[in-house]
């Protein structure tokens, strides 16, 4: 029998399969499917400190391989989550993820501060550092190390982990990773989506209601799983969560070997909602076939020589 049990830093999971935020709402409603009990972890869709529309439609788009989006964050914001959805999150016995962003720094705080009083039934705090700095010509917090450190800094007030979620868009993801972890993120989640465009030949103008958007799915697995290759190499002390184009074991068992502890799947869910538990099975499938007593036994074996 395989030990699903994996950790990321100080937080032990039953196994290292969670939900990406974003691809499975802000609430139970994937429970339809899902025991949420039985998910590693299940991270919710970033939370602003305030009630958010998002952009206009629309908002996917299908790419040979992959899919891009822009559904721009829409979200209930923090006391909207906690008022609304929260509740039955917590009766569903779930381990849960917040995670939060922000337009500017002081947002971000707001934002963590707001989630202060219901910290006790999350066990980590996913920072999504991945969003627009409106303070700096519109780059996001996590295109610098100083930016995505003073987010980190800024929501200290939080007493549980938190785990940085970076960008792809970057020329040194290690570097920002290792700013993040100075100061203060427990773990990096590598990554967010790559930025992306599609223009409609007919009229010029882009597909997506929001304009560009993000890329995910397959296609960009390589380019997410080298992030988490570099940043263990790197930082071998530093937690890192892995997700993107996550579909089967096979994919979860390339992060893994890569550096990551864990792994979130995110835009197969779209497709099939029990992807989180079909990939959990499989892993444990393929630890059993490859007679690998622990699924932690696989983290960072790629770095071995």
């Amino acid at each position: 029998m395989v030990d699903m049990s994996t950790r990321v830093g100080n937080v032990l999971l039953p196994n290292p399969v969670m939900t990406a935020s974003g691809t499975a709402g802000h609430g139970s409603e994937l429970g339809r499917y899902v025991p949420l009990d039985s998910l590693g972890a299940l991270v919710v869709k970033s939370l602003s400190i305030m009630e958010w529309e998002g952009n206009p439609g629309p908002r996917v788009v299908q790419l040979p391989g992959a899919m891009m989006n822009s559904v721009g964050l829409q979200g209930p914001g923090v006391a909207g989550w906690i008022a609304d959805e929260l509740p039955a999150l917590r009766a569903s016995g779930a381990r849960i993820v917040a995670s939060i962003w922000g337009r500017t720094v002081e947002e971000y705080r707001q934002a963590a501060e707001a989630l202060v009083p219901v910290q006790d039934d999350l066990i980590a705090v996913e920072i999504n550092v991945s969003c627009p700095n409106i303070e700096d010509r519109r780059k996001m917090f996590a295109h610098s190390c100083e930016s995505a450190a003073t987010v980190i800094l800024a929501t200290n007030a939080l007493d549980v982990p938190r785990w940085a979620k970076l960008s792809p868009n970057v020329s040194d993801i290690a570097e920002i990773a290792g700013a993040a972890g100075e100061a203060g993120a427990a773990a990096v989640t590598l990554t967010n989506t790559l930025l992306g465009l599609v223009l409609d030949p007919a009229t010029g103008q882009p597909v997506l209601g929001g304009g560009g958007g993000g890329v995910s799915g397959p296609a960009m697995r390589p380019v997410a799983l080298r992030a988490v290759f570099d940043v263990a190499a790197a930082y071998p002390e530093l937690p890192i969560v892995g997700v993107g184009g996550i579909a089967d074991a096979e994919d979860a068992v390339q992060y893994l070997r890569a550096g990551a502890s864990a792994v979130q799947v995110g835009t197969a869910t779209f497709a099939d909602p029990r992807s989180t538990a079909r990939v959990t099975k499989a892993l444990e499938t393929w630890c059993n076939k490859a007679r690998v007593p622990r699924v932690a036994d696989l983290i960072g074996t790629a770095h071995s020589r």
